[in-house]
């Protein structure tokens, strides 16, 4: 059964709210994980069945399996500390306090961010989420690396000097030629001579956008992603199927109303249809112009329903 047009809007922007409360104010790829998503995906992610990790723990496997299908409402600070040094992990990040699994007490001249990084990092007006994505992605040192080229201009002097070396074979050729510029060696000589600006920053906007559309294919299945097809696109089919449906007047607008509420025009009763029809015609709005009394023909169910 397709989802209705409306039904579609209210969960996304419904979903769209509760993701927004949970970054509070900031921006996120994903909602923030609970203490029981947490201490599944690090168990899950070392391959351990909660009998196992009982066992490594001293915890019992009721008390973990609670611990995971109840968010860890109930956990006790010693499981706290037990799990989180079993795992290699902070407490803060256990209890959803921070993102950093693996660095918690990293100091800041570590990461080398001057004062101006660390203001525009602490306003949380962007996605941080994102942010890290992008450098840890498998190409993004071979991005900062095209950069510095760029920006440091580290190429320049050997472009230009390649380009000095076409140029004066191109004038040489041009002074054989006698100074006729339309000749296919010549405009070869002369295409050939990078213009570095534009050749440097194509290069950086490939690297980037590989990085991003690695990115933007790994979060296609997540929940806050896009649709493939827009839901007024939806809406348009589902209207069209109802407008193509043949019938009265009145079969159109209630199968196009069962298509906007997504329900399967086949799953209700002949009954059912007429009575939808009948409280239709109380609406003042959808009143046909051109009377339709006598003309009326019921179409509902031919050769489209099996015998119930």
């Amino acid at each position: 059964m397709k989802v209705g047009f409306f039904h579609a809007l209210r969960q996304k922007r419904k979903s769209m709210i509760q993701y927004r409360k949970s970054c509070k104010g900031g921006w996120c790829m994903q909602v923030k994980l609970t203490i029981g998503e947490r201490l599944k995906d690090l168990r899950t992610a070392q391959k351990l069945t909660l009998e196992q990790l009982a066992a490594e723990v001293g915890i019992s496997k009721s008390a973990l399996g609670k611990y995971e299908s109840d968010n860890g409402k109930d956990i006790s600070p010693y499981s706290i500390l037990v799990l989180a040094d079993y795992y290699g992990v902070s407490c803060d990040y256990l209890m959803g306090r921070t993102e950093t699994k693996n660095h918690p007490n990293t100091a800041l001249h570590e990461l080398h961010l001057g004062d101006a990084s660390i203001d525009v990092l602490k306003t949380g007006k962007f996605n941080h989420r994102l942010l890290s994505e992008l450098i840890c992605h498998k190409d993004f040192q071979r991005f900062m690396l095209d950069a510095e080229i760029y920006v440091d201009r580290i190429a320049d002097m050997r472009v230009n000097d390649m380009n000095a070396v076409l140029e004066a074979v191109r004038q040489m050729a041009l002074m054989k030629n006698g100074g006729e510029e339309n000749d296919l060696h010549l405009r070869t000589l002369e295409v050939a001579q990078i213009r570095e600006d534009e050749y440097f920053g194509s290069l950086i906007a490939d690297d980037l956008k590989g990085i991003l559309r690695d990115i933007r294919s790994e979060h296609r299945p997540d929940t806050m992603t896009a649709d493939e097809i827009s839901l007024a696109a939806t809406m348009q089919d589902q209207l069209q199927d109802a407008m193509n449906f043949e019938g009265s007047s009145e079969e159109k607008k209630a199968k196009a109303l069962l298509s906007t509420l997504g329900i399967d025009y086949d799953a209700i009763t002949m009954e059912q249809f007429v009575n939808l029809i009948e409280v239709l015609k109380l609406s003042k709005h959808l009143k046909t112009p051109i009377s339709q009394r006598g003309k009326t023909t019921m179409t509902h169910g031919k050769g489209k329903r099996k015998k119930r």
